[in-house]
């Protein structure tokens, strides 16, 4: 897992499938509501529109996720690399790549629907936005930088460790390697 100079944390493949079948879950559900919808005279809960849009955005947000999820399984690199120079991020489908000790200006968490991400907030926010390949992950970066104050998040649920580890580990380890 470590070196003397570089830590690697590796992809979960246990989190990973069980987000995967979370998603498979919620798609399946969403194809129940478009398909065969539950009936009832309650104003809200029998409305028939509150089931077709809760539907497809199930269908499309899981699909879409569960896709990621399916083609990070196979992947075979680490999930993060820290080391003197930087964090290596390929946690996820929005992974920001190397990201220099030197760029980054704090660290902080923020939860998001229960879920908790670490914000490495840069000097130049542009640089990582622009890196992502694809308009959907570049709106999604531009996204993360209009709301949190960064491009780059990230989530130790794609991660064999834990998130107040993970936070602790990369809060170490900016203090040692920050320039001022």
């Amino acid at each position: 897992m470590s070196s003397a100079n570089q830590i690697e944390i590796p992809l979960s493949k246990k989190k990973m499938f069980l987000s995967l079948v979370i998603s498979v879950l919620f798609i399946c559900l969403g194809i129940w509501f478009l398909t065969a919808p539950p009936t009832s005279n309650h104003p809200i809960y029998g409305n028939p529109i509150l089931f077709f849009s809760c539907g497809i955005v199930s269908v499309i947000f899981f699909g879409y996720a569960g896709f990621t999820i399916f083609k990070k399984l196979g992947d075979k690199k680490p999930g993060l690399l820290i080391n003197s120079e930087g964090i290596t991020d390929n946690s996820s489908n929005i992974a920001a790549g190397i990201v220099l000790w030197s760029d980054i200006t704090r660290i902080s968490t923020v939860n998001v629907m229960n879920q908790k991400f670490l914000i490495i907030a840069v000097k130049n926010p542009n640089e990582y936005i622009n890196r992502q390949s694809g308009i959907l992950k570049r709106k999604t970066a531009e996204m993360n930088y209009k709301t949190y104050g960064s491009p780059i998040s990230i989530s130790a649920n794609t991660l064999k460790t834990n998130f107040k580890d993970l936070y602790d580990l990369l809060q170490r380890k900016f203090n040692e390697n920050k320039t001022e």
